[in-house]
């Protein structure tokens, strides 16, 4: 089964409470799985790589062969298809956790979209960054 796979990150500030937002869906559109959590204080760009970890652990337990990722962060999908380097620390141990968890989906890619096309990931992690406050 292939998987098409919805993330966000959020921040409210930059650092500032921060949140994420994953969807995950099957090949007919069906949804399989959605995650929406608090973070407490982080960068946009530390909860953008934390809602990827959340979908790859999910997608490991699934044992998922093949995975189509869309994020609206292009920082991040230009960092794992390797146009840009990780300079950020903090960022450098994210991006590894997320090539380990995905050399876990043997068939993947990595897709920029317009934030208009991640709406449901976005709603899922601004819903988590309202019950915190």
């Amino acid at each position: 089964m292939r998987y098409i796979v919805h993330t966000d990150g959020a921040a409210r500030g930059n650092p500032g409470p921060a949140a994420i937002g994953v969807v995950i869906e099957d090949e007919q559109g069906h949804t399989v799985y959605e995650a929406s959590r608090a973070l407490g204080m982080k960068t946009n760009n530390e909860a953008e790589y934390m809602a990827l970890i959340a979908a790859l652990e999910y997608l490991k337990d699934a044992r998922a062969r093949e995975a189509e990722f869309l994020l609206d962060s292009e920082l991040v999908v230009r960092q794992l298809n390797g146009e840009y380097k990780v300079k950020e620390p903090r960022l450098q141990a994210l991006y590894g956790q997320v090539i380990m968890l995905l050399n876990a989906v043997p068939k993947h890619t990595i897709r920029h979209v317009r934030r208009e096309q991640n709406t449901r990931a976005d709603e899922l992690a601004n819903e988590a960054l309202d019950a915190v406050g």
